[in-house]
């Protein structure tokens, strides 16, 4: 007999590859565990067994690493779990030491590494070739779904549950035939509709209530309320086609009370953002959380000003006291005045002494986040204007200096420079950047621009109106045109586009809430009417929805 803390395989040696067997969850990117992606980051190989799997991959892992999918076999069938043994084995075994550390192989599994795997197959094998392993616990499929679709697994009426997988012809469906068992199906339409029809012929009545999930904890996330006796038909019929989970019991009517996710405010809305990649993050996020989906199509290409000269001037006023004051009018600003600092070796000590002015609340998070605190930001509107109404007036008495650095684009208006003129300030109106038209987007995005595929556009500047519709056309009338502000706004309008929604301040989540509010609106009206909810580009003609 074996002592029970005695492992029946050696530990493994130190130069041997670690193998982490790890949960990527049901779908959902926010659901990968902090372990997950510290391991990712890590990992020379990650063996991958869907597409979402690459998706986490090229999120959180580090470049370079070697990816290996094998989610099918030859000619195309699943892997069985030997074969997938034998295949993490061989990987581990190719990861090569970085000097004295041991390689390190993620297995990335859907859902929950424990759940419907062939784990124990793949860790036997893997500590039988001397590897070190672990495991990091996922969100299994079974609640993750579930979940996200409002439905609870038990209650008072439903007290128990039985999960099956739908593709085993081993599975016992006897464990589901009482009315107080909740259960829940996984497998692909087809194996889910015999499956359901197994568990009908079981003894389950077929008067219980059933809920077919597709493409769970994603923005396309739909899910079906049926009864048990008429799944197995939507399933076949194609009406419900790509549903990969079906909870069987008491609390599917829950879903009524309880549905969170796909009653989000934008939940599958599909959103134009056209801004560059690395300005978009924050909005990107924020069209997460209401349940959209943003897409960035870059508008404009910040560069560095045709002649470096005045730039030089200005930096070295900045620390000799020629002036009083910086404003910063944009993100672009604050980064572009970092970088020349960088680059003759300051830092933000250089503004020692000097007042400093943001135009709006992103503009005032980039100074902040170099450490920098605004003394003055706009409390109304957060424009060029709107900085000239609560800016201070030169003051002989007051004010040694009457020196103002303003760096900017060299597109900026003259509405700040001649007003701070008229106060008595000196300005030095500075290009900190050049702000470029970008080449023109891919055919099949111009094409879904004209044609009405996205439900709503992002303008943040009247500059990204503009440079959209010369390089890519007008949005179609469907598409719900959203502006960061009324000068932005009137240049939608100037170009023929309806403006559905302004934004309260000047900044990108506000842009986005503002979007999230309107989409609210819509879905409480659909409500009063008692009609189903719909996307704006489901208003298009039948045919151009079936483009998309």
């Amino acid at each position: 007999m074996s002592n029970s803390g005695t492992p029946a395989n050696p530990p493994a040696a130190p130069s041997a590859t670690r193998v982490a067997f790890v949960g990527a969850g049901p779908g959902d990117p926010g659901l990968l565990t902090m372990r997950a992606r510290e391991l990712l980051a890590a990992a020379d190989c990650v063996v991958i067994d869907s597409a979402a799997a690459q998706e986490l991959v090229e999120r959180h892992g580090r470049p370079g690493v070697s990816i290996i999918d094998a989610s099918h076999g030859d000619p195309g069938s699943p892997l069985t779990h030997a074969s997938w043994a034998k295949l993490v084995a061989r990987a581990a075994k190719q990861v090569k030491p970085k000097g004295s550390t041991c390689g390190l192989l993620v297995r990335l599994m859907s859902g929950d590494p424990a759940s419907f795997h062939g784990l124990a197959a793949e860790l036997a094998a893997c500590r039988k070739a001397g590897h070190a392993t672990e495991i990091v616990p996922g969100v299994s499929t079974a609640t993750g779904v579930a979940a996200y679709a409002g439905i609870p697994l038990t209650s008072r009426d439903s007290t128990s549950v039985h999960i099956v997988d739908a593709g085993s012809r081993e599975a016992d469906w006897t464990g589901g035939i009482s009315a107080a068992t909740t259960v829940v199906v996984i497998g692909d339409s087809p194996a889910l509709a015999d499956g359901l029809e197994r568990l009908l012929a079981a003894g389950r009545a077929e008067e219980t209530p059933v809920a077919l999930s597709e493409h769970g904890t994603t923005v396309q996330q739909r899910t079906t309320e049926t009864t048990l006796g008429a799944a197995s038909d939507l399933l076949r019929s194609g009406e419900v086609d790509s549903a990969s989970l079906a909870v069987v019991g008491a609390t599917v009517p829950l879903r009524d009370e309880l549905s969170w996710y796909e009653t989000k405010p934008l939940f599958g809305w599909r959103v134009l953002v056209p801004r560059t990649k690395d300005q978009a993050g924050p909005m990107l996020e924020r069209l997460s959380d209401f349940g959209a989906t943003g897409e960035v199509v870059p508008t404009i290409s910040v560069e560095p000003p045709r002649t470096p000269q005045q730039m030089q001037r200005a930096i070295k006023g900045l620390v000799t006291g020629r002036y009083e004051w910086v404003g910063f009018t944009s993100v672009n600003a604050v980064r572009a005045v970092r970088e020349r600092l960088t680059e003759i070796g300051l830092d933000v000590r250089a503004f020692a002494g000097l007042k400093i002015a943001a135009v709006g609340g992103a503009t005032a998070a980039a100074l902040r986040e170099a450490g920098l605190e605004p003394d003055l930001v706009p409390t109304g509107e957060q424009s060029a204007q709107g900085l000239l109404e609560v800016w201070p007036p030169y003051d002989e008495v007051l004010d040694p200096i009457n020196g103002v650095f303003l760096p900017r684009a060299d597109i900026a208006t003259d509405t700040l420079v001649a007003g701070l003129q008229e106060m008595g300030w000196e300005v030095d109106d500075v290009t900190a950047y050049r702000t470029v038209r970008a080449a023109p987007p891919a055919a099949k995005i111009r094409e879904a621009i004209k044609q009405g595929a996205y439900d709503a556009v992002l303008f943040t500047s009247s500059s990204t109106v503009r440079n959209l519709v010369g390089i890519a056309g007008k949005p179609h009338p469907t598409t719900v045109v959203a502006c960061i502000g009324p000068a932005t706004a009137k240049t939608a309008e100037e170009h023929g586009l309806v403006v559905s929604v302004l934004a309260e301040e000047a900044s990108g989540p506000a842009l986005v809430e503002a979007l999230a509010d309107y989409g609210q609106q819509l879905r409480a009206a659909a409500a009063e009417a008692g009609e189903d909810v719909q996307r704006p580009s489901d208003r298009r003609p039948a045919s151009r929805r079936r483009a998309r």
